[in-house]
Parts: C-alpha cells; sequence; structure tokens
C-alpha cells in the first residue's frame, strides 16, 4: 500500500481536503490546533494509495506540543520506502502565512527523494472576489507542481491525484533545487515569493477588515461574544426540543407496543425496565447533543471562535490562563477528550497545565443529559420576551456558567498559590479569514458525534442498567425494591448522601455515574421502572417529580455534577497528556470540592426555604 503525506499550516483547509480526497469525516474546524492526531484514510479512485493527515504546523521548527508531533511523524515518515508522494496544503488567499512551511517541506522532501505537490486551496474565494493568482508562475519559482483545488466545491482532484500516479512508487525521485538551502535564506525568499504571487486584489481584505471592526471592537465586541454564548445555550433546549418530544413519544410508544407482546414477565420487566427505562430515558437526550455540537461547528468553521479567543485573552490572563486556553475550554464544552489533546496548541507549560485544570469543570456533552433531566423536572417550561427566552434555557446557561465561572476560580486560586504570574511566551494567535461555513461536514461532525456519543455511552448504559435492573428485580421479581440486593447496598450509601437530601435511589445513580456522567439517567430510569410497575413507560421527569426531590436536592445535585470528574476516560487522558499523579489528585479534589459544595447549597435552601 502507498503512503501519500497531507501536510499543511492550520486553517489551510488541509482537514476539509482530507474529508475530500477519502470520504472519511475528519473534524474540520476553522482555528488553529484542531488536528491533534494523525489520521489515516484510501485515497478516492485509487484503491493501492492512503492518505495520512498530519497535525497542522506552521514550521518545521517546532514550538508548540501539536507542532512537535507534526514533525517528528514527519522525520519519521519521508525516511519509509512505502511513502511516494507528499501533498502540501497551502491557503493560496493568505500565501504570506504557509510559503516559508512549504519551502521547508519542498526542501525536505528533496533530501529524501520524495515527490511534493502544492494545493493551492481556497481557489473558489479566489474567483468569487475576482482575485488573480499567477499559479504557473509560484509553480515555475518553487520548482514543484502547484494546483489550485477546492475543498468546498471539490474542484481539482483529478489533477492531484494524476500526480500521485505519475510518482515513483517507491521515492527515488530526483533533488530539488531548495534540499541544500538553509533555513535562513529560505524565510527571506519566502517573504519575496509572498510579495510577488499572492493574489491581487483587495475585495477580500476589506470585507474581512470591516468584520473584525466589528467583532474584535472594546464595546460591540463583547456584547457580540456574550450575545452568541447566550444563542448557543438557549439553542440547546430551544431548537432540540421538537426532536427530543418525537424521539420520547418513539421510545414510549415502541415500549407500549413491544413489552405487552413478551410473554415471559421476567423478559417483561427486563426490556420493559432496563432497556426502554433505562436505555430509552438517555436517548431522549441525544438530539441536545446534536444541537450543541452543530452550534460549535457553525462558530469554528466560520473563523469566530479564533476572535473570540483574542478577546478573552486578557481576562483569561488574570486566571493563569491564555486566549489560547479558550479553544480547548469551548471544546471540552463538547467533550474533554478532544479538549485535552487540543491544549497541546498552548505554548506554555504553565499554562497548558492550568488549562487541564480547567477543562473537566466545563460542561461537556456527557453532563447535558443530566442537567436536562433536572432542569426539565423543576424549572417550568415557559417562555418569555415574546417566545425569544425560555426559562429552561436561561438555567441551562447558569448551570453551565458557573461550570466555567468555578474553573476560572480554580485555576486563578492555584496560579496565585503556586507563585502568581510568571514571565510566559508572548501571545500570537492566527485570525483566520471569515468564511460561511460548510453545512456538509458540520452536519456530518454533529452526526458522528451523536453516533459516537450513544454508541460508546450506551455500551455503558447498557451494561449498567442490566446489571441495576439485576440487583433491583431480585430476589423478590420487584416486589418490593427497598427490600431487594440494590436496596440493600442503596441503604448502605444512603447516610453519605443524606446530607444533601438524597434517597439512596439518588446515591446508587450517583455511584454507577462514575463510570460516565451520563449513566446516571440510565440508573435512574432502571430503578423508577421497576419501582412503578404500573406506570414505568411514563417519562422519567415525570417520575422524578412524583418522587418528591425537593428543590434544593436538585440544585444540588446539578452543583455536584457541575464539579465532580465522573470521566474514567478523561482520568486516563489526564494521565497521558499530563501525569498519573496530576490526574489522581484532581479526581478526588474535585469529588471532594463538589460534594462540599453541593452540601452548602442544599443547606443554603434548606435555611431559605
Amino acid at each position: 500500500m502507498r503512503r501519500v503525506l497531507l501536510l499543511g499550516s492550520p486553517n489551510s483547509g488541509k482537514s476539509s481536503l482530507f474529508n475530500r480526497l477519502t470520504g472519511l469525516s475528519q473534524r474540520v474546524a476553522n482555528y488553529p490546533g484542531i488536528t491533534v492526531d494523525v489520521a489515516t484514510g484510501k485515497l478516492l479512485n485509487l484503491t493501492d494509495a492512503e492518505l495520512v493527515d498530519f497535525p497542522g504546523t506552521y514550521s518545521l521548527q517546532p514550538i508548540s506540543g501539536e507542532e512537535a508531533i507534526a514533525v517528528d511523524f514527519l522525520n519519521q515518515a519521508l525516511s519509509e520506502s512505502d511513502v511516494c508522494h507528499v501533498f502540501c496544503v497551502a491557503d493560496a488567499t493568505r500565501l504570506e502565512k504557509c510559503l516559508h512551511f512549504i519551502l521547508q517541506v519542498i526542501r525536505e522532501c528533496g533530501r529524501h527523494g520524495k515527490a511534493v505537490t502544492v494545493l493551492a486551496n481556497m481557489a473558489d474565494v479566489i474567483r468569487d472576489n475576482q482575485l488573480i493568482f499567477d499559479e504557473a508562475g509560484l509553480e515555475e519559482a518553487l520548482g514543484v507542481p502547484v494546483i489550485s483545488v477546492s475543498a468546498r466545491e471539490g474542484t481539482g482532484f483529478d489533477q492531484a491525484l494524476a500526480q500521485v500516479e505519475a510518482a515513483p512508487r517507491a521515492g527515488g525521485k530526483p533533488a530539488n533545487r531548495w534540499q541544500d538551502t538553509p533555513d535562513e535564506l529560505l524565510h527571506g525568499t519566502a517573504q519575496q515569493l509572498a510579495a510577488r504571487f499572492s493574489p491581487k486584489g483587495d475585495v477580500l481584505i476589506n470585507s474581512q477588515l470591516s468584520l473584525d471592526r466589528f467583532f474584535l471592537s472594546t464595546a460591540l465586541g463583547g456584547v457580540a461574544f456574550f450575545f452568541i454564548m447566550f444563542l448557543f445555550f438557549q439553542s440547546i433546549f430551544t431548537w432540540s426540543a421538537p426532536v427530543m418530544d418525537g424521539v420520547e413519544a418513539l421510545v414510549t410508544g415502541l415500549g407500549e407496543a413491544v413489552v405487552p407482546l413478551i410473554p415471559n414477565k421476567v423478559l417483561a420487566d427486563f426490556v420493559a425496565d432496563a432497556l426502554f427505562g433505562g436505555v430509552g430515558a438517555f436517548l431522549v437526550f441525544v438530539p441536545q447533543i446534536f444541537v450543541l455540537t452543530l452550534v460549535i461547528g457553525l462558530m469554528e468553521d466560520s473563523g469566530y471562535l479564533a476572535r473570540a479567543a483574542l478577546i478573552c485573552h486578557r481576562p483569561l490572563r488574570l486566571f493563569g490562563l491564555t486566549g489560547k486556553s479558550f479553544i480547548p475550554l469551548l471544546s471540552g464544552v463538547a467533550c474533554a477528550i478532544p479538549a485535552i489533546y487540543a491544549a497541546r496548541s498552548v505554548d506554555s507549560p504553565r499554562q497548558r497545565m492550568m488549562t487541564y485544570l480547567a477543562i473537566p469543570l466545563m460542561p461537556c456533552s456527557a453532563r447535558l443529559p443530566v442537567y436536562a433531566l433536572l432542569i426539565a423536572a423543576f424549572i417550568p417550561a415557559e417562555t418569555t420576551l415574546f417566545g425569544l427566552v425560555g426559562w429552561q434555557g436561561l438555567a441551562l446557561f447558569a448551570i453551565y456558567l458557573f461550570g466555567m465561572l468555578t474553573a476560572l476560580v480554580v485555576t486563578g486560586l492555584i496560579s496565585k498559590s503556586s507563585g502568581g504570574q510568571v514571565a510566559e511566551q508572548p501571545f500570537v494567535l492566527e485570525l483566520p479569514p471569515y468564511r460561511l461555513p460548510t453545512a456538509r461536514p458540520i452536519l456530518r461532525n454533529a452526526w458522528n458525534r451523536c453516533r459516537h456519543f450513544v454508541t460508546q455511552a450506551g455500551k455503558i448504559i447498557l451494561l449498567v442498567t442490566m446489571v441495576v435492573w439485576f440487583l433491583g428485580y431480585f430476589p423478590n421479581q420487584g416486589a418490593d425494591l427497598a427490600q431487594s440486593w440494590l436496596g440493600t447496598l442503596g441503604h448502605w450509601v444512603e447516610p453519605v448522601f443524606a446530607p444533601l437530601g438524597l434517597d439512596w435511589r439518588y446515591g446508587v445513580a450517583i455511584l454507577t455515574s462514575f463510570l460516565a456522567r451520563e449513566v446516571f439517567v440510565g440508573t435512574l430510569g432502571t430503578i423508577f421502572g421497576i419501582e412503578g410497575s404500573e406506570d414505568n413507560m411514563l417519562p422519567l421527569v415525570d417520575q422524578i417529580q412524583a418522587s418528591g426531590l425537593p428543590l434544593g436536592s436538585g440544585v444540588a445535585l446539578l452543583v455536584f455534577f457541575a464539579v465532580a470528574l465522573q470521566c474514567v476516560s478523561t482520568v486516563a487522558i489526564l494521565a497521558r497528556e499530563g501525569s498519573t499523579r496530576l490526574a489522581i489528585s484532581m479526581l478526588f479534589s474535585y469529588l471532594i470540592f463538589a460534594y462540599l459544595l453541593s452540601l452548602i447549597v442544599f443547606q443554603l435552601f434548606v435555611l431559605l426555604t
């Protein structure tokens, strides 16, 4: 199998090209630092070749951990005989930022006898803005093929694949003119070539500057940022509500149709309680995860997310973080694991460590089913301001804001206690051009995120609900849940959670949620399903409301889940990216902090009511 390497600077459209050239669902975003792992996929129309996508980097002299990964893999790959070609992606509208890297790649390919082709992306932007790009002149100056392509429209790929077919199958291409050029001369040459061959015209530049004058202004930029973040959290409830209602109706109707057809009582109870009551209760909240990923993708692909990082740099510095921390932190709203990987783009080791501390406190999508369940149980589904603002959306915004503020307080206190502000590297962040988001990859990424969430979390939830159902159903076939094996276990742990106003049922659900937070929903669904045999098809929200859980306990649960680190996978990734000591200390520290904070919240509600 021949291998083709795909290299490029961040925001050059490299990941979009990878998707187009392989048909795979690689994550695409319009800001630096999103591609943190090496991905592979078979090249379309070439059965004997695969494409290898490397993390984006600005230079072969790495600064960040992400760039070091790209350079290390490149040095190893260029020496391997099965690498037959290298695609180097350039943003044709911004040649000045990538030509130095392109010349470095051409030089290294010449030294290793590898063929290289420059893919000048954004051909559609150049055409639509009536810019002039001398592709042939740049090709002659570089001494390697230069092909204009458009990742958005899928044009230029036939010529690119033809270069792969024409390349020697085992290397051996003659050395190019740059193989002995020192890096200092390459830098000067890159500046000269950029001045000579950058697309001519100012329509694109003027439009970008006009948008930046608005989004980066001191007053309007801050208002726009707050408004966008507010809409972000409102949309999670508002846009997904009809689909959630549809999923709930489908699960309930399917359960009512299937369960009566099962003749065996034990099996029928298992299907009703464990499958429809446990797993089904979790599936209701999947549409919210789709909307969450979709909105983040829109901000990423449009180029706004990097502007938000720039806006947040100054306030984040007060808490030991940096503007580059904003991107991993917002990524943590979807999932902590890719957020921890994205923290590699934070140059300073100290600020990267502070980012690690903050990421688990971001309200990730695994918390979303728990938040949505508790908010739906205690907050009325009513709206204000002519239906534009929902109370449930405001409550979700509040708990998300609480998690983020808690993260800032924690990092700020640790930063101050460990020496305060120290000299850090200058904050340098590339602002990608504004672009209309591409619907297909964003929708596909949201769909894949939901599918991955359901398949990965679903396995754990199914296993846990089966165990919970078995312990709760026997030895008395569900006649008295309190006297079951599960009830006995629950009464053992009940004293731990009684100070929060929670009975043993919620204590058991909290314990199982340490495998994964979303298991809390499935466990409660199974427990309430066993407990209420005649109404176990009722929505879990109605069952919680009927259980008499006080408002203070509900808020205490929200606070506990906002702070506690209840994700085995996150702990494992923290141990690998940071250290085992860091991961274990964060696990227990956040658990103790979550318990004490939720205890204080519950007691305040007791005093006020």
